[in-house]
């Protein structure tokens, strides 16, 4: 075998590593595409699906939030129950976290965003401000719209 044969044979095996290469790359990015999906529809061991928890938790303690502030509260009672409304969005922004649930940084700020708007009207509640309240849900909600834009499809 000449030089020049020999030469040929190596750039033919580089070419064809090369190709082996992309392909298997573009494989995995498939893959973890597909598993990204999986996450953002259900975590990986427990059953509940993220939709499941949108309309049990989310639907249901913003919707309270959002009627107890406006309506004002009038009494210890009706703060208590903007409290544990909040606290279960808090609580929220930990459970969409677990599970291999979170798929990527925009679902983390949001969870992150989700959680620091919580807190926010679990003080306000707190200091009995229903404003404050409103203006930390408004930043809450913020967190919905955050994770939706990418992931609601």
């Amino acid at each position: 075998m000449t030089l020049i044969e020999a030469k040929g044979k190596l750039i033919k095996r580089s070419r064809v590593l090369a190709l082996a290469t992309v392909a298997g790359l573009l494989l995995v990015l498939l893959v973890s595409s597909e598993m990204s999906n999986a996450q953002v529809t259900k975590g990986k061991e427990r059953p509940l699906t993220t939709k499941q928890w949108m309309q049990a938790v989310h639907k249901v303690h913003c919707g309270a939030i959002k009627e107890g502030l406006e309506a004002g509260p009038s009494d210890d009672d009706a703060w208590a129950k903007i409290a544990l409304h909040a606290a279960m969005m808090n609580e929220s922004s930990y459970v969409l976290m677990a599970d291999g649930r979170c798929p990527d940084g925009d679902w983390a700020g949001a969870c992150k965003q989700l959680g620091e708007g919580s807190a926010g009207v679990l003080s306000a509640v707190e200091n009995k401000d229903a404003e404050a309240g409103l203006a930390a849900f408004g930043a809450m909600t913020k967190s919905c719209g955050a994770c939706h834009s990418v992931h609601k499809k």
